[in-house]
């Protein structure tokens, strides 16, 4: 699985029972605090592994970094906020690459392990799957209210903790059930990524807005306008494939666009199962998992946002 097939991870078997899962991602810096980017990064690149249903095991680290300008100490910092979550993962750290550049950039390149017939791709839904969004939507919002500014310090700490939060327990959940198709939520926001999961079928999804998780100051920020410009961005990109229905809160719809940093998994599970798999996540810590819709047969738009 790769370039012909492209998904969260390239997948390559080794033998009949092995598979590696291979993940590359870094950015900029999305918060003030060293240590703590350095935590959201890696539990943002380690998602890709979780997102196909693997384990991670072996990461190394990407580093850009102006150590001209700025004190080496602030580097330590991210990486040492990258092992942090290297280490809760149990993933071994094998090494790394870092050049100079004149903007911090960091992030990890990841290996995970899998067997070949329990991958879990974005393509393999099935009509009347329910959808499970493990963590709430809005994490692009409250940051761009924290460049601009108006963050409140509750807010900030709130969007952190999303952020630093693996998809580990969630992952680890998942297996246990009948779920046919998985992928994580980052910058395309929740339409975009639905969007690859249906492209090239006869399926759809209908969403019902008012049980999508949503963090609640970030419905306060969109309505000050406080979108970021990638929001704007994925509107422009995907709206030909969705249709909302006018009952809908368009401020709640605004996060549906919304690129996410370290985002949930959004999984497709047998509704038969749906709620034993919702009851076992909320017991491994996943509480603000929830059913935000189903797979239906497609009526030409792909996703349709319901009240």
């Amino acid at each position: 699985m790769g370039l012909k097939r492209p998904d969260d991870a390239g997948v390559y078997k080794i033998t009949d029972d092995i598979a590696i899962i291979q993940t590359v991602d870094f950015f900029t810096p999305v918060v003030d605090d060293p240590f703590t980017f350095g935590q959201i990064a890696a539990a943002n690149a380690l998602s890709d592994v979780y997102a196909m249903g693997g384990v991670p095991k072996t990461a190394m680290n990407i580093v850009c970094f102006p150590s001209k300008k700025m004190d080496l100490s602030i580097l330590r910092s991210i990486i040492e906020g990258g092992l942090d979550k290297i280490k809760e993962a149990g993933v071994v750290l094998v090494g790394g690459h870092s050049v100079e550049d004149k903007e911090i950039k960091y992030g990890l390149s990841v290996t995970g392990f899998i067997h070949p017939a329990r991958i879990l791709t974005k393509k393999n839904i099935k009509a009347g799957d329910n959808l499970v969004l493990t963590k709430p939507l809005g994490s692009g919002i409250v940051n761009t209210a924290v460049k601009g500014g108006r963050a409140s310090p509750e807010s900030i700490k709130k969007v952190i903790k999303i952020m630093v939060a693996l998809n580990k327990n969630a992952a680890d959940t998942m297996t246990r059930f009948n779920v046919h198709a998985c992928t994580d939520i980052t910058g395309f926001g929740l339409v975009g990524h639905m969007s690859e999961m249906v492209s090239d079928s006869e399926l759809g999804f209908e969403i019902f807005a008012n049980s999508v998780p949503v963090i609640q100051d970030a419905l306060y920020y969109a309505q000050m306008g406080l979108l970021p410009g990638g929001a704007h961005e994925n509107m422009k990109f995907y709206k030909n494939l969705v249709k909302i229905m006018p009952e809908v809160d368009p401020i709640v719809c605004d996060t549906f666009f919304d690129p996410q940093t370290s985002g949930g998994l959004l999984i497709a599970v047998d509704q038969k199962e749906t709620d034993a798999l919702l009851t076992d996540l909320e017991k491994n810590g996943v509480e603000s998992a929830a059913v935000i819709g189903n797979v239906i047969k497609s009526t030409g738009l792909k996703i349709i946002i319901n009240k």
